[in-house]
């Protein structure tokens, strides 16, 4: 049950951070980047030294920070 709700998690991150970002990303990639964006915004959050929390929001608010700033350094890789 951990793993789905992490997979709904991550989903939601990369939707709403494709909104942010203006990116049009499809289910499989809004879940990849929101999982990947929620390890990214972990690291973020510990190096600032921010707590995380384990509440459903403060999940999402990490994974869509993080998922923000994996897209901003994916457009930055791409326009080299």
């Amino acid at each position: 049950m951990g793993m789905l709700v992490s997979i709904l998690i991550g989903a939601l991150a990369g939707i709403i951070a494709g909104k942010i970002m203006n990116y049009g990303l499809g289910l499989i990639w809004a879940i990849i980047v929101g999982v990947v964006g929620g390890f990214l915004g972990s690291w973020i959050f510990s190096i600032i030294g921010l707590p995380v929390s384990t509440s459903f929001w403060g999940q999402l608010l990490v994974g869509t920070v993080g998922a923000v700033v994996l897209l901003w350094l994916v457009s930055k890789i791409k326009k080299k």
